[in-house]
């Protein structure tokens, strides 16, 4: 769902993709956007209490939450006529390689073929927690030897099973593991943190700020997405805590145009890792914006996020 906020004649533009695993759809995003009301507010520059007020407007509904917050920053910049990476005082040449994600399939030669596809890119990511993830892994293997990052997606219930996985994973160039255990076995992701020969990287037990902190001791680092902590404006948030924390960061995406892609590569100096791959999953992207040279996040051209609006 593509969000646009207008004042002064500036035109900021915002997105929700909604993760379903969060319970959120295009009808729940459309009845949280409803109660915004912002034609009351004078000024949009005070983006803190402007965005504390709608995140009070109901529970949960991050993503439209996010649509508001991106809308409202890409604004702003281009009221200030500045990117926010600018704003930031971050240097545009420190974006990360971001990883570009092959899913879970039962075919060999799919592998194979989403393996060739994703030959331009210098990392690859890679989706297990079937009963086929070793053999998705060797076929990977046969054809590259690039380094790998694995998302487990919460898919291994035993942690002495997941062990055994990583340990062999290890031997396979894979570089991390995203979420390999359930959310709710704490005490068996944190005996699989103290053991691990590899980061293990904290996902769909890492939504919003007071997150970050539990997350400390039970995983190696946490991966932070805009459409998970409702935008912009926490996810620096949650960057500077992990830091203070010593966590890693990564910064991910769900299967997003180039309107949030770009708002998050305004953030991606910051980080470890990027997974910021979700516009090049998709066809019909009505945005132009951050784009991928030789695996690398190029940061966008122009103020605020950086995205503009393909005419069609």
């Amino acid at each position: 769902m593509l969000v646009d906020i207008e004042q002064d004649g500036i035109v900021g533009h915002g997105e929700a993709s909604m993760p379903p695993y969060l319970g959120e759809s295009h009808e729940t995003a459309s009845a949280f956007l409803s109660k915004v009301n912002l034609k009351n507010i004078p000024n949009l520059s005070t983006l803190e209490d402007v965005l504390k007020e709608v995140d009070a407007l109901a529970p949960g509904n991050h993503a439209a939450k996010a649509a508001v917050d991106i809308a409202l920053h890409d604004w702003l910049g281009k009221k200030m006529g500045k990117a926010w990476h600018e704003l930031w005082h971050l240097d545009p040449t420190k974006t990360p390689v971001t990883s570009f994600t092959i899913g879970i399939e039962k075919v060999k030669e799919v592998v194979r073929q989403k393996v060739r596809e994703a030959e331009p890119y210098k990392i690859l990511k890679v989706k297990l927690g079937g009963d086929n993830d070793r053999e998705i892994i060797e076929t990977i293997r046969e054809l590259t030897n690039k380094p790998i990052r694995v998302d487990v997606n919460q898919g291994w219930k035993d942690k002495s099973h997941a062990l055994k996985m990583i340990e062999w994973l290890a031997t396979m160039n894979v570089e991390l593991v995203e979420q390999p255990m359930p959310k709710e076995m704490v005490d068996d992701c944190v005996w699989l943190k103290e053991r691990s020969p590899l980061p293990i990287i904290g996902d769909e037990s890492v939504v919003r700020l007071p997150d970050v902190r539990k997350a400390a001791g039970v995983y190696h680092g946490i991966n932070i997405k805009l459409m998970k902590c409702t935008g912009m404006r926490e996810a620096m948030e949650m960057i500077h805590l992990a830091r203070k924390l010593g966590l890693a960061v990564m910064l991910g995406c769900m299967t997003e145009t180039s309107c949030a892609i770009s708002a998050a590569a305004q953030l991606s100096p910051l980080v470890d890792y990027a997974d910021l791959d979700g516009a090049l999953l998709i066809k019909n992207d009505p945005f132009q914006g951050a784009t991928i040279d030789n695996g690398r996040i190029l940061m966008p051209q122009g103020p605020g996020i950086g995205a503009v609006r393909i005419q069609s």
